[in-house]
């Protein structure tokens, strides 16, 4: 194999590398597929929220990180706030 070649592969699998590298998660950072499966249960438990006729016209506003879901926002009573709870 000609040196040009050899570094071409050499630069091809290294961006290659890189890139998924890229990729992966950390202590402070989610994967790409974190990301999604995030993005998937956050869609969930609103469209949960949205479909209850009592929590529909309430501002609560729905954060997943890492499988942990955060509800936030402003509720008209513990009992709102209890079902919302519920539905997540």
């Amino acid at each position: 194999m000609s040196n040009s070649k050899l570094i071409i592969c050499f630069l091809l699998s290294f961006f290659l590398a890189a890139s998924l590298a890229g990729c992966a998660g950390g202590a402070k950072h989610e994967s790409t597929g974190e990301y999604l499966d995030d993005s998937v249960l956050t869609t969930k438990v609103k469209t949960s929220i949205l479909g209850d006729s009592k929590l529909k016209l309430l501002q609560i506003n729905v954060e997943t990180y890492k499988g942990v879901v955060q509800l936030s926002g402003f509720v008209a009573s513990k009992s709102a706030a209890d079902k919302a709870v519920e539905l997540a």
